[in-house]
């Protein structure tokens, strides 16, 4: 496990908030070289703390009104299947394994109502799923996507 200095956090925070913020710009702001910036940020990804760098697209201005959660209950040793079937589904945006009553929990985007019972049939109709319970989203509250830097 790599650790982190404060200069590490710094360049981490200053990119997951903008990460199109300019290698010179972080540079300037840290009192640090630019290559030392490239370093860094190149050491960060090589262990894999720094994942890549992503657009972050507002799904209800592109069509996607309706966010739903989508627990599944698979048949006895299926579950890995299953889930890594259900995942490869377009309107799919993330499938967890989780404990308890369901093995996999799962969050879709659809257009609509419509759009989302025929998501749901289809993660109904995948072979090897026993149930699915649904959760509709009303209101996004808090949606995070990063660790926040202070808890490192």
């Amino acid at each position: 496990m790599m650790i982190l200095d404060s200069i590490d956090k710094k360049i981490l925070e200053m990119l997951v908030k903008d990460a199109r913020t300019p290698y010179s710009k972080i540079a300037y702001q840290l009192k640090v070289s630019e290559s030392t910036i490239y370093l860094r940020v190149k050491k960060l990804m090589e262990h894999g703390i720094l994942k890549g760098f992503h657009a972050d697209i507002d799904r209800s201005k592109v069509g996607f009104k309706v966010l739903a959660f989508i627990m599944v209950k698979t048949l006895p040793g299926r579950y890995v299947e299953v889930l890594k079937k259900i995942s490869e589904i377009p309107n799919v945006l993330e499938v967890y394994e989780i404990t308890g009553e369901f093995s996999g929990l799962v969050k879709v985007i659809a257009k609509n109502q419509e759009e989302l019972a025929s998501i749901i049939d289809t993660i109904g109709n995948v072979e090897g799923v026993s149930d699915t319970n649904t959760v509709f989203v009303l209101r996004v509250i808090k949606e995070e996507k990063n660790v926040p830097i202070s808890l490192i």
